[in-house]
């Protein structure tokens, strides 16, 4: 048999014997980015009250263990279970719309809330910490990519809900030194625990929010089972009956899983938010920004104006829109394009209440027509493409800003980290930050340190 006939096994091995010296200098550097951008979304993530509710729950729930091993992200004090800890750090990572996408998922808030809450538990160091996190994107990326993520997505699944499991697991898995047998199982009991539908696109409900925690949690949970001998099906991901690929996709490959691991890296080539709303209407966003430069402002009268969109964004964000909750607003292609006309801009300002209840931007949302275009489903979402056009003034953009054909997008991410601590009140928490990421040495516990 080979690899392919065998992937689970295979990413099992690959992960076993993987060193941090194995990781290229670019990948390194992508993953510290995105353990920057992670902290930080989760940061300016905490407060909002979706995430309270469920620090709420966990304190009413599930008190401390004596001795708490893991801390909430700008929290000195509570100390809970690793589990727990990632739970909560997910949900905040994902709060405001803030963290990494690739491949119809956001690999960031689910593989670092479970790696560092593991990696403070076990006293890691911040090369450990570095090795898992890029293993787990790997292998959240690819898993995906695997289940043609156009396709999962249009029955109906969130990826970073059905798909994040593998990559916290494999996180934790490797920093714990799992074996390769009982990373097989870590896997099979991650895969068993993938779960997350959209349904919370039809009135904007919480639970979007709610699902990279839970990801992130099951993979602290299937590593801490594997490593007590607690086994879970050692081919989950191409086993006929029930196995995970097939259950949740029609259109399914191995090949992505498999092909060039170890040498391309799929870390390399995820993109950052410099917009507070869905990675699938960031292109829309930059369109109206460079549509606004060449009319000198927002658009005045009745011009018309229209956006070009792949099915699988117009299912997704292409609703008609009508205000309501944040995250109506967030995943809106209507509001995002229109506000951004208004502002020139999608950041966590325009999607606070005062500005969702402005009634010209919701008339101006309600203007837009939405067309479908075939070539953009060609291109989607290895470029998360789209295009707006105004009157005469059309722009078009293949690869967002937040996206790595951006020579500025490094600049861009580090600024965006220091914006949002600013927001805080804790700037001097984006210096501390940004300088142990970049030196890349010492305790992990020393990002939670940086952001209290």
């Amino acid at each position: 048999m080979t690899k392919m006939d065998c992937p689970t096994a295979a990413v099992a091995q690959f992960v076993a014997g993987f060193n941090n010296s194995d990781l290229p200098d670019s990948a390194r550097k992508s993953i510290r980015l995105a353990i920057l951008d992670t902290l930080a979304a989760g940061r300016y993530g905490m407060p909002e009250p979706w995430t309270q509710m469920v620090r709420d729950y966990l304190e009413e729930q599930l008190p401390s263990p004596v001795g708490g091993l893991a801390r909430f992200w700008g929290d000195a004090s509570a100390r809970v279970r690793p589990s727990d800890a990632a739970l909560l750090n997910g949900v905040a990572a994902h709060a405001f719309e803030l963290d990494d996408f690739a491949a119809k998922l956001h690999p960031g808030a689910v593989v670092l809330p479970a790696a560092l809450a593991i990696a403070e538990a076990r006293g890691s160091s911040l090369e450990e910490l570095e090795t898992a996190t890029a293993l787990g994107y790997e292998a959240m990326i690819r898993i995906s990519l695997a289940l043609d993520p156009n396709m999962a997505r249009l029955r109906g699944w969130h990826l970073t809900g059905v798909v994040g499991p593998f990559g916290s697991a494999i996180a934790c898995a490797k920093l714990m030194g799992l074996s390769e047998e009982q990373t097989v199982w870590a896997l099979g009991l991650a895969g068993t625990q993938g779960a997350g539908l959209f349904a919370f696109n039809a009135d904007g409900a919480m639970s979007k929010r709610l699902h990279p925690g839970k990801a992130a949690q099951a993979g602290v949970l299937a590593a801490e089972l594997a490593v007590r001998g607690f086994t879970g099906p050692s081919t989950v991901l191409e086993v006929d009956d029930g196995g995970f690929l097939r259950a949740f996709s029609d259109h399914w490959s191995i090949a992505p899983i498999l092909q060039d691991l170890g040498s391309r890296w799929r870390s390399e080539e995820v993109n950052f938010k410099p917009y507070a709303c869905c990675g699938s209407v960031h292109a829309y966003v930059d369109a109206a920004k460079q549509i606004r430069a060449e009319l000198g402002g927002a658009p005045q009268g009745d011009v018309p104006i229209r956006a070009g969109v792949a099915k699988v964004v117009d299912v997704q964000c292409g609703y008609d829109y009508f205000p309501g909750t944040v995250l109506n607003s967030q995943m809106s292609l209507r509001y995002c394009l229109a506000v951004a006309l208004l502002d020139g801009e999608a950041l966590p300002a325009q999607f606070r209440e005062e500005r969702l209840a402005d009634p010209a931007v919701a008339e101006l949302a309600q203007r837009i027509e939405i067309v479908p275009d075939s070539e953009l489903d060609g291109l989607y979402p290895t470029h998360y493409a789209g295009w707006a056009e105004v009157g005469n003034v059309r722009s078009f953009i293949k690869d967002p800003s937040g996206s790595t054909a951006n020579p500025d997008r490094e600049a861009a991410l580090r600024g965006k980290a220091h914006a949002l601590f600013d927001d805080l009140g804790s700037q001097n928490s984006a210096v501390v930050l940004e300088g142990i990421v970049d030196k890349g040495v010492g305790p992990a516990n020393a990002l939670l340190d940086a952001i209290i």
